[in-house]
């Protein structure tokens, strides 16, 4: 083997990993876009919490904020609203689950869908559970939301009780930060 072979091995090595690598960098920009468009945008990140004055709130009324594009029930309810909803027997609901994502796996008791021990605050999605439509507060043959669109009554605690929708109002995750905010998500 002489002194040129092997010094064009050296450039033949050199121009293999020097491609290689180019390859790697090339394939990384082309693939990093794809990747980077899947993770939430800006403006999603910004919503995944937010922070709901509800000092105004007066008993037997309900505020609407919305959170994440959809709109979300904050009811403070009347003690009739809390007797009729603690009155319903489960095997009287078409979904006896709570749907309760800060209680999950536990049964559609009234006790169960609300914010605090007392039954007073109902934070709930305002998404009717059939085909997404928004229902009308104090409505229905239950006294509590009712889906003009295809006819679904829910109680008091947001529970579907008549018509097509398959499942209770969400709750979403919802805390007191203090005795007037809550936080969502």
């Amino acid at each position: 083997m002489s002194h040129a072979d092997d010094h064009a091995g050296n450039r033949r090595d050199f121009l293999y990993y020097a491609t290689a690598g180019a390859g790697v960098v090339a394939t990384g920009a082309a693939v990093w876009p794809l990747i980077n468009q899947m993770n939430p945008s800006a403006d999603t990140r910004a919503l995944a919490s937010i922070m709901v004055d509800v000092s105004g709130v007066e008993v037997g009324t309900q505020l609407t904020v919305k959170w994440r594009g959809k709109p979300v029930f904050i009811r403070r309810r009347a003690p009739n609203e809390i007797e009729a909803g603690r009155a319903v027997k489960l095997d009287e609901l078409v979904d006896p689950k709570s749907e309760n994502e800060n209680k999950p796996g536990t049964n559609a008791d009234d006790q169960n869908r609300t914010l605090d021990e007392a039954g007073e605050w109902l934070v709930m999605m305002g998404v009717c559970t059939h085909l997404g439509c928004v229902p009308l507060g104090n409505a229905g043959d239950f006294g509590g939301w009712f889906c003009p669109c295809h006819g679904s009554h829910y109680d008091t605690a947001g529970r579907i009780r008549k018509g097509p929708a398959p499942r209770n109002l969400p709750v979403p995750v919802a805390t007191f930060e203090n005795e007037t905010t809550i936080k969502l998500g």
